[in-house]
Order: structure tokens, then C-alpha cells, then sequence
């Protein structure tokens, strides 16, 4: 396992955060210097270690990589059973999302002014090597599902806080907001 380059990647985002605190363009910046980043870490599928690349038959896991000290960021990798999904959720801060392995259907949603759900796009194919954003400024509302009904994907996503700490909302279909904190899968943590 090439752990190295998760280190140099944790290392990149943080000159990254460092950069967008002292720029007026700030979190743009970040997200499009941050997206080129991932882009290169995920390029080559030889760092992740099997720890954190194992699905479960009842849910998506999500694994965390690391946690920034001071809460500014986190990497976490997310890994997705045979046909499992997230429900509509939000994101509160922004994000990357990278896929490592296999493909992921990201479906964007928006609240009207009464407070419901409309679907803003359609559903986004994200592959092997593809990187999105997510913020409250550019659309953090989404449900994310593995694009594969017979394998496993993996993405890699980092996160402007703790992600696994950070209280957030899933959605019904009516936009009804459900509050919940996502916690991590993993007990144990890389070694970077």
C-alpha cells in the first residue's frame, strides 16, 4: 500500500484550507484546486488500504481517513455495496467527491421557497476518476447510490469539518429535514 500519497494528499489540502482563509476567492479556490488534488490521488487505485475498503451487506460505510486537528477538514472513504444508496441528505460545508473504484449516480435536489424538494438536474454518472463538489453555495443536496446492482464502488470525499460530527439533515420527499450525525464505520484510524 502506497500510504504516502494519502499523506501528501492530506498535506495538499491543508496549504489548501490554509490558502482559502487568507483569499478573497476563498472556497471556489479551494474546491477547484482541491478537485485537481483528489483528481491525482485517486488517478492510481494502489493507496487504500483493505481496512477501509470493505462494504457491509446493511449499508454504505464510511470510513475516516483523517481528521484535520483544528476541525477544518476530514477524508473520509465512502463504500458502497451492490445497489445501496444514500437518502436525500445535505452537507452543511463543502466537499469533494472522487471515485476510486467502480461508479457512482449522484442525483442534485434544491428547497423551494415553501420548504419541499425539487430535483435540479439530472442524475450525474460519476466514474472511476471523476471529481464533484458540493456546498451550501454551489447545491449541497443530494442522494448518491452505487451505480453497480453486482460490485462494490469507493469513493473518496473530504469535507470542510469533521463530516462524521457535523449535524445534518436527510430529507423526505416533502423536505421535511430529519437531523442526524453520520459517525464513522471504522474504530481504528491509517497511520499517515
Amino acid at each position: 500500500m502506497a500510504i504516502h500519497k494519502l499523506r501528501r494528499f492530506v498535506g495538499e489540502i491543508a496549504s489548501l484550507v490554509d490558502s482559502a482563509i487568507d483569499s478573497d476567492t476563498g472556497e471556489a479556490e479551494l474546491l477547484e484546486q482541491g478537485a485537481h488534488a483528489l483528481r491525482e490521488l485517486i488517478r492510481v487505485d494502489d493507496w487504500l488500504a483493505d481496512a477501509y475498503a470493505q462494504p457491509s451487506a446493511e449499508r454504505y460505510q464510511q470510513f475516516l481517513l483523517y481528521a484535520d486537528p483544528r476541525q477544518r477538514f476530514s477524508v473520509v472513504s465512502f463504500v458502497w455495496g451492490p445497489g445501496q444508496q444514500t437518502p436525500i441528505h445535505d452537507h452543511t460545508v463543502w466537499g469533494l467527491i472522487g471515485v476510486l473504484r467502480g461508479a457512482e449516480l449522484a442525483t442534485p435536489y434544491a428547497r423551494n421557497d415553501d420548504g419541499s424538494l425539487r430535483q435540479t438536474g439530472a442524475e450525474v454518472r460519476l466514474e472511476a476518476g471523476d471529481v464533484e463538489a458540493v456546498s451550501p453555495a454551489i447545491g449541497d443536496i443530494h442522494r448518491v447510490r452505487n451505480a453497480y446492482d453486482d460490485r462494490t464502488s469507493i469513493s473518496i470525499h473530504v469535507y470542510g469539518a469533521n463530516i462524521g460530527a457535523v449535524r445534518r439533515s436527510t430529507y423526505a420527499p416533502d423536505g421535511l429535514p430529519k437531523p442526524f450525525m453520520s459517525g464513522y464505520s471504522n474504530e481504528t484510524l491509517p497511520n499517515i
